[in-house]
């Protein structure tokens, strides 16, 4: 079968309360059933200081790596207005408001000095990143000599089978839209490779069934 052409998501995140809302239960079902990439993220490395997450959703992942985490810091760059009251209002119920916080802004010209980050890691934004060379090339900006990123996404060339899985798992059935689009707008393994190389950043990309990590270091 011929794997269609990607089609670009919006490049506003989720604005919508109502899609948010739903985006956090969908997010949190995933939390309580053990499918986020906490462990993989400290596998990776990011396990110390401080670390920036892009695109933080409603917050699970990184809330979930602080948990997971000793005297860490986490700052959260998002898109959305609405997303950033929610991930407000999680890191509240963690009782991680003095470990984190989210800043409401674009990660194509983040807000940030250099150098300041010892980490920084993303799931499930990548696909929406309208010029992923200049998120990238942010990112490595942000962090300290030394300092690790790891960015997971899905990839467009999902088997089938998996990929049906994943939308009927997908809950509230709200979501199996914006479930959709995601994986239509996702990257396979050599066009993100084609993107970091055009990036001038040197990482290791990573295939599984279900999608892509990526991972790095900025060099001392």
């Amino acid at each position: 079968m011929m794997l269609k052409e990607r089609v670009p998501e919006t490049n506003e995140g989720i604005q919508d309360g109502l899609t948010v809302d739903h985006f956090d239960v969908f997010q949190r079902s995933m939390r309580d059933r053990g499918i986020m990439e906490t462990k993989d993220i400290i596998k990776s490395g990011i396990n110390r200081g401080e670390a920036l997450e892009v695109g933080p959703g409603p917050g699970y992942l990184g809330l979930e790596w602080l948990k997971a985490t000793w005297d860490t810091q986490l700052t959260g760059i998002e898109i959305s207005p609405n997303m950033v009251k929610m991930e407000m209002k999680n890191a509240e119920e963690y009782r991680f408001l003095d470990r984190v916080k989210y800043i409401q802004g674009n990660a194509m010209e983040m807000p940030f000095e250099d150098g300041i980050f010892d980490g920084a890691f993303t799931n499930g934004s990548l696909h929406e990143w309208e010029y992923p060379e200049r998120v990238f090339a942010e990112i490595f900006r942000v962090l300290k000599p030394g300092g690790r990123f790891f960015v997971s996404d899905m990839k467009r060339n999902v088997s089938p089978l998996l990929a049906g899985i994943m939308r009927l798992t997908a809950k509230p059935r709200a979501i199996r839209p914006g479930f959709d689009s995601s994986l239509a707008a996702a990257y396979t393994r050599t066009e993100m490779e084609d993107v970091l190389r055009k990036a001038g950043i040197k990482a290791d990309v990573d295939e599984n069934p279900f999608g892509l990590n990526i991972t790095g270091i900025k060099a001392e």
